[in-house]
Parts: structure tokens; sequence; C-alpha cells
């Protein structure tokens, strides 16, 4: 079963039952690089596993960009 959420602005269609940290795996980004809001609330690394997403979430991932 699938559920749609907008990710980045963008409607998404995802599979039901996804936590951050799995949603960050389905997508190939790497944790300790990106940000993640839900609902416009930031959901902090230590939440990522338990922080289930459901069916009309608004996810926005900021990735972080190294520097010289």
């Amino acid at each position: 079963m699938a559920i749609q959420v907008r990710l980045n602005g963008e409607l998404r269609e995802l599979p039901d039952g996804l936590t951050v940290e799995t949603l960050l795996t389905h997508l190939g980004v790497k944790a300790t690089r990106v940000a993640v809001e839900v609902n416009e609330t930031v959901v902090t690394k230590d939440r990522y596993v338990a922080h289930r997403l459901g069916a009309g979430d608004s996810i926005e991932l900021v990735a972080f960009v190294g520097g010289g």
C-alpha cells in the first residue's frame, strides 16, 4: 500500500509505514548530511527511527553541502 506526501513541495507516492530513517534509506540520502522537517516541525536525528510518516505529511529535506 502507498501513501501520498508532499516532499520538498512535490507530491510523491511512498510506501506506507515509512519512518524518517527508512525514508532517507529509500531515497538514498545519508542521514548525516540532511535536516528533516515534517509538517513544519524539525525532526531531530534521535527521532528518525521512531517518527512514522503518514498520508498527507509535508516533508522538507535540506541537504548540507560542505564547503572549503
